[in-house]
């Protein structure tokens, strides 16, 4: 488990830019990961972070209904950067998942469930079983209510310390680093759970 004094740290990092604060993490343990979604910007953490530790773990939850974009964002950065991938997805089958829960909206009382058989169980299990030192992020603030609560740093309640290089970027920032550097996009991302934009997963109430 990390030591540090996260409020002291996310003042230091404040101003430091995505690649030093990843840089400083790094030397703070060698048991880490990253996790993804292949949504939308997942190209800046996942560039970023092969570039600085080729071999880190990448954790990937499927939810199983992802779209066919987003399999093939994943399948073009994987091959792209040798990802060390870990994918987790849920105990149930797919058709299981619809036979016994289905696809509910918000409002179905169900949707707690499919939220917990599709991601948080599968999350759960990833964090469990890499036991991870650090966990590389890229929650931003401005997503979610809860998001702005957090900073830079924070941990979780297992005491895994979360490092969000990019968490005070902006959509337009994020924008302007994809054109510069020439990466890829998944504009057509879409959460089952999430639903809406502003509605957290639950990955991160872990």
């Amino acid at each position: 488990m990390i030591q540090i004094d996260i409020d002291v740290w996310n003042k230091k990092l404040r101003d430091k830019t995505p690649v030093e604060i990843a840089e400083w993490a790094l030397t703070l343990s060698n048991n880490n990961i990253v996790s993804t979604s292949f949504g939308k910007y997942s190209s800046v953490l996942l560039s970023t972070m092969s570039k600085l530790d080729k071999d880190i773990r990448v954790v990937w939850c499927d939810t199983l209904y992802n779209q066919p974009s987003t399999y093939e964002h994943a399948s073009n950065l994987i091959k792209k950067y040798n990802l060390n991938m870990l994918k987790y997805q849920s105990l149930y089958t797919k058709e299981e998942i619809e036979a016994s829960i289905g696809l509910p909206s918000l409002e179905d009382d169900n949707h707690a469930i499919f939220s917990e058989a599709v991601k948080l169980e599968p999350f759960r299990r990833a964090l469990k079983e890499q036991d991870p030192d650090i966990w590389f992020t890229n929650i931003r603030v401005r997503q979610t209510e809860y998001r702005d609560k957090k900073d830079i740093l924070s941990f979780s309640k297992d005491g895994i310390l979360k490092v969000s290089p990019f968490y005070y970027w902006s959509d337009a920032d994020l924008d302007a680093y994809i054109k510069e550097n020439q990466l890829t996009k998944n504009s057509y991302y879409f959460d089952p759970i999430k639903a809406l934009l502003n509605r957290e997963c639950g990955i991160h109430f872990q």
